[in-house]
């Protein structure tokens, strides 16, 4: 018998295609802002002028990019912001993985208050300026530390470090027990090189958190040479520090608005050059992190 063959077309998953549908858009509304932005720095003052930039430059320069490197403020802010973010990134991981670690065991007496009272910061605190004259008071006012010290530690970025402890087999440190070591041995021999993933997460969190910040640095930093890099760009973006206004005529003003996307793009292109290292730890550690509370 000849074996008739019947040929099925795949069927059309329309779930899919709406889903695929949904997310291009979601990317396309959040990716546009940053590509106009780009554009904007790399076109020509005509081109701005006419409002006529939107995915691509248009009579692509370098001339606002050529300010930049000529603007010691901008490289100094950099800098702060740079050791700013190191230094908050260091101190908040090493906080907040010893505090993860001694509150995720079920043996350390009042861990339920003091893990509580943690968690009761994170809806209510003493408010800018109870925070502020504390801060005065300690000595911190117009210093660096000001930054970094008051917001060491993160209760949301604490919890998820803490349940990503929880969920380690209690097997691997019952062995370690047996064999002598001690609860800070297994800590650095045992949890941490198992716990790459969440350490690099959360220090993302911490780093990026440093680096987008500029509240603090308006509130507490008086000295310009202080000054972060966002705290710097707000300046040029709302205080008119180009000095572009009418006096210096229209196409200094243009030229301030493309040095002010420029700007942005300085400050953005770090922080997101970051990320892919960090990729396959960051999905996978928010993952492990947030299995349960």
């Amino acid at each position: 018998m000849n074996k008739i063959r019947v040929s099925k077309k795949k069927a059309i998953n329309w779930g899919t295609v709406i889903n695929y549908l949904l997310l291009t858009i979601l990317v396309v509304i959040c990716f546009y802002p940053f590509l106009n932005v780009v554009a904007y720095s790399f076109s020509s003052n005509r081109a701005v002028l006419s409002g006529t930039v939107t995915f691509f430059p248009i009579e692509m320069q370098l001339d606002a990019y050529k300010e930049i490197v000529h603007r010691g403020q901008i490289w100094t802010a950099m800098r702060v912001t740079m050791v700013v973010t190191m230094l908050g990134t260091a101190i908040g991981l090493i906080l907040t993985v010893f505090a993860a670690y001694a509150l995720s065991k079920d043996k350390l007496k009042g861990r339920r208050w003091i893990s509580g009272m943690i968690l009761f910061t994170m809806y209510f605190n003493g408010g800018i300026i109870p925070t502020f004259l504390v801060i005065k008071n300690l000595g911190m006012y117009d210093q660096l530390t000001s930054l970094y010290i008051p917001s060491a530690v993160n209760v949301f970025n604490f919890i998820v470090m803490r349940t990503f402890f929880r969920e380690i087999p209690k097997s691997l440190e019952e062995a370690a027990y047996l064999d002598g070591a001690t609860d800070v041995q297994i800590l650095f021999k045992i949890v941490l090189p198992l716990s790459m993933p969440i350490i690099a997460t959360i220090g993302l969190f911490y780093a990026v958190y440093y680096w987008n910040d500029y509240f603090n640095a308006l509130i507490y930093i008086q000295s310009p040479e202080k000054y972060t890099l966002q705290l710097r760009l707000r300046s040029l973006l709302f205080a008119g520090e180009l000095g572009a206004a009418g006096n210096e005529g229209l196409a200094q003003q243009v030229m301030a608005e493309s040095l002010k996307m420029a700007c942005i793009v300085v400050g953005t292109v770090p922080i997101l050059a970051v990320y892919p290292w960090l990729q396959k730890y960051f999905v996978k550690g928010v993952m492990l992190g947030s299995v349960k509370g």
